[in-house]
């Protein structure tokens, strides 16, 4: 069997015999970062400074100036030629230095500088492996960190639709992009039966890890109530109660729950302090907003809400979405807002529904150059009602 090896040009080469035994003399992370050769000049260059004005000075020993150039070897040197780097300057001292002095005495001052350029350069080797023993132990926390966050950010998205329901007449869009991989947004539609479904949207104060447990319970609390009981009001209310259990006063949730009737062309909706949703009108070409008719959910454990309901056409869109569109911000710290929007909803009525919502998506994106300071959910639903008359109750 033959193997195959790339030559070495002679540019490369004399790269490598140049950079091999260099890197050998630093320690393992000076060596990986920028010029090898850099700290080898500071650290001969100190030296040699010492070692000219030792010799030119004859009145007084100067060979505790060599800690200098000793502590910036500790610093980039690996342990061993930091050392060497002691025997070095105190024999340069011993033997360019001037000073006519006793035998003995000379004796005891070069043992009295070694020992104290030992414990240099001992504290200073000490203090740099306790700090990269730091650094490896943050930086494997981070990395734990980071994981479970990816495990919670898949976890969450189990609480997010996973396909489009198919209720005839109504086309439905929908997505949610969290600002640190987690968030407290929350989007679901709800099928009740062939014709009728449930659609929900929810922020939850705050970002991160704690909204996207609060945003969590709120899911599994909302996919509960929606199987046990229809009436909404009653819905809400309960839902109130639990999350008011589970939460702080400081966190709270807004939430908009509709529920859409294909039959009998109305949507009844109950808006607890959340964004109004867009109501646009294929025929008239106007915008209704579905304003907040109670408090937000877990602030009060008594709250009061009201049943708003509006009629349904062909092509009618309804617009939900969360606070991190409207309140996105360019540079000069404007915000996108309502009219904005607005704006994109009515020149995008003749869009499908995942059409219009990726270009509302793209335009608060573009206004402030894709830098949201919050979670982005976005929620479009639209009527292709066919020319039958509605059902009334």
């Amino acid at each position: 069997m033959s193997t195959t090896t790339r030559p070495l040009t002679p540019a490369k080469l004399g790269d490598f015999r140049e950079r091999a035994p260099l890197q050998s003399l630093l320690r393992k992370d000076v060596a990986s970062n920028g010029p090898a050769w850099l700290p080898l000049v500071l650290v001969l260059g100190a030296i040699s400074a010492v070692g000219y004005a030792d010799h030119l000075v004859v009145s007084i020993s100067l060979v505790y100036l060599y800690i200098l150039p000793l502590a910036v070897g500790a610093i980039f040197l690996r342990k061993g030629v930091s050392y060497s780097l002691i025997v070095i300057c105190i024999l340069l001292h011993d033997s360019y230095s001037q000073r006519t002095i006793h035998p003995a005495l000379r004796i005891f001052d070069n043992l009295s500088a070694m020992l104290c350029f030992a414990f240099v350069v001992y504290f200073i080797q000490r203090y740099i492996e306790q700090r990269e023993a730091l650094a490896k132990t943050v930086q494997q926390q981070r990395d734990d960190l980071l994981q479970d966050v990816k495990l919670a950010a898949q976890v969450q998205r189990l609480f997010l639709p996973s396909r489009k329901p198919a209720i005839d007449g109504l086309e439905i869009a929908g997505m949610m992009l969290p600002l640190r991989g987690v968030g407290g947004d929350y989007y679901d539609y709800i099928p009740i039966n062939a014709h009728t479904i449930q659609v929900v949207i929810a922020d939850v104060a705050g970002k991160g890890v704690p909204a996207a447990l609060l945003m969590s319970a709120t899911a599994a609390a909302m996919r509960l109530e929606a199987n046990r009981d229809r009436n909404m009001l009653e819905q809400v209310e309960r839902l109130n109660t639990e999350i008011g259990a589970v939460s702080d006063p400081e966190r709270y949730v807004t939430l908009l729950v509709a529920e859409i009737d294909t039959h009998k062309r109305m949507i009844h909706y109950v808006n607890c302090g959340h964004n109004p949703a867009l109501l646009f009108r294929a025929k008239t070409g106007t915008l209704t907003r579905m304003d907040s008719s109670c408090p937000h959910i877990g602030l009060s454990p008594e709250e009061t809400c009201e049943l708003a309901s509006a009629d349904l056409m062909a092509g009618d869109m309804v617009v939900f979405y969360t606070d991190g569109v409207t309140e996105a911000e360019n540079r000069l710290g404007e915000e996108f807002g309502m009219e904005r929007l607005s704006a994109t909803v009515r020149r995008g009525s003749s869009l499908s529904a995942e059409d219009l919502m990726i270009d509302i998506y793209n335009s608060a994106a573009d206004f402030c150059g894709d830098d949201f300071s919050d979670d982005v959910t976005i929620l479009v639903v639209k009527c292709h009602f066919d020319g039958s008359p509605s059902v009334t109750a």
